[in-house]
């Protein structure tokens, strides 16, 4: 684990134990995805959010929403004091991004399945006008079991979305409800150029999110573990909706602190 990376969860965890409410375990486990998006992928900034020619992120799994502000906190795009407000009256900090209050927020998070089909029509508006901007959408595999999302999905290999890239962070929630096969076998037969990688190496991910795949839409399965940077976290379920109290927020730093080195 990078240190970029630890630093992001220890401020995501800060964040809900000041915001009383978390997805901790959800955030977790997309937290190397979010940071090779912002790091090595996408082509915007804090000065340029309304640019026609901008790449495009949409965040469809609105779990990892607490993930996504601290990083837009840390890029600039707000104060970074305003995490402490979350979840809090009047503040813009919510367990679900909203797209009218912090800048750098492409759609609002709520309901599950609705980001990629949203993506999906950033991505075909920009072939018709011409735009050179990549359109970026993280998911959930549990969206997988949405309709939305096949009808996404159809839509944008019919149309050749080849300037779109759908990203599942595949922490296994889907198949303890339903075992559908292999996603990437799934979306290759859809029309999808697809690639599997280990979702908590940043390498693989930064690899794969930036092929190429001229006349068909791409998709990364990023395989990961809810929880992962903490053994806490990975090793306890009662952690996938609640936040950490005073006691509980000091061992769980210390854990993500340790954690991977021996620790």
């Amino acid at each position: 684990m990078t240190d970029a990376a630890r630093n992001l969860r220890i401020s995501v965890l800060e964040m809900a134990y000041h915001g009383g409410d978390a997805n901790l375990q959800s955030v977790f486990s997309s937290i190397e995805i979010l940071r090779v998006l912002y790091d090595r992928v996408l082509k915007i900034s804090p000065g340029a959010v309304d640019s026609p020619e901008r790449d495009y992120f949409v965040l469809s799994k609105g779990q990892s929403t607490m993930g996504l502000l601290a990083l837009l906190a840390e890029k600039g795009y707000f104060p970074g004091d305003e995490l402490r407000t979350a979840c809090q009256y009047n503040s813009r900090i919510s367990m679900q991004a909203d797209r009218t209050k912090i800048p750098g927020v492409e759609i609002s998070a709520g309901s599950l399945g609705h980001g990629f089909p949203i993506a999906a029509g950033i991505a075909y508006a920009g072939k018709i006008k011409g735009r050179s901007g990549q359109v970026y959408v993280l998911a959930g595999d549990g969206e997988m079991n949405e309709g939305t999302m096949w009808e996404a999905a159809l839509f944008a290999a019919g149309e050749k979305l080849d300037n779109l890239t759908l990203i599942v962070d595949d922490n296994a929630s889907l198949r303890e409800m339903l075992d559908i096969g292999k996603l990437d076998e799934k979306l290759e037969k859809f029309g999808f150029s697809t690639v599997c990688v280990d979702g908590h190496d940043e390498e693989e991910l930064s690899r794969a999110i930036k092929r190429v795949h001229i006349g068909k839409p791409g998709a990364v399965i990023a395989r990961t573990r809810r929880g992962w940077g903490s053994h806490i976290l990975l090793e306890d379920r009662s952690w996938f909706h609640r936040a950490p109290n005073q006691k509980e927020l000091v061992r769980l730093i210390e854990d993500v602190k340790s954690f991977g080195m021996g620790g």
